[in-house]
């Protein structure tokens, strides 16, 4: 009966799961589309709004439908408190729960992952700080670029 179940919902997860990935990816796009300042000026508005709603409920759907229930003890500091958000160790798909607890706040990645298909669209929406390896000044760059979004008294989301 075990495996009849797990031949069932196998498939059934994993559409939904493309669903929701393929949601999280035009909402992603919608809220990118003709972006003032791309990159380079925060999202504001709706724009911000729908990143933060649609793409927090839907990765926190994901981890449901994965079989994930997520507990939340405690709150996690406001954008005043604390501009720049701390979670250890990041490795593996866990972090995407963080990021959607937290408010989907701007991450810290690679430059490489922002064009990767569907889920680059998806990182680009979050407004990460990119990191690129090849470049000898990248550290000093980034490490100046969280600085900056730091000090905007709120104007950018969180950094993770």
């Amino acid at each position: 009966q075990t495996i009849l179940q797990g031949i069932i919902l196998l498939p059934l997860r994993a559409i939904c799961i493309i669903f929701i990935l393929l949601l999280a990816w035009l909402s992603a796009s919608i809220a990118t589309f003709c972006q003032p300042g791309r990159g380079f000026l925060p999202l504001k508005g709706w724009r911000r709004r729908m990143i933060q709603t649609m793409l927090s409920g839907l990765t926190r759907t994901a981890y449901f439908v994965m079989g994930f229930q997520v507990k939340v003890k405690g709150k996690a500091a406001s954008l005043p408190e604390a501009p720049i958000f701390v979670a250890a160790p990041h490795s593996s798909f866990f972090d995407a729960i963080i990021c959607a607890l937290t408010g989907m706040p701007s991450i810290v990645s690679r430059a490489e992952n922002l064009s990767t298909p569907v889920f680059g669209t998806i990182l680009s929406a979050l407004q990460p700080v990119a990191v690129s390896r090849q470049d000898p000044d990248s550290r000093k760059n980034t490490v100046a670029e969280i600085t900056r979004r730091a000090l905007s008294r709120g104007q950018w989301p969180q950094v993770i």
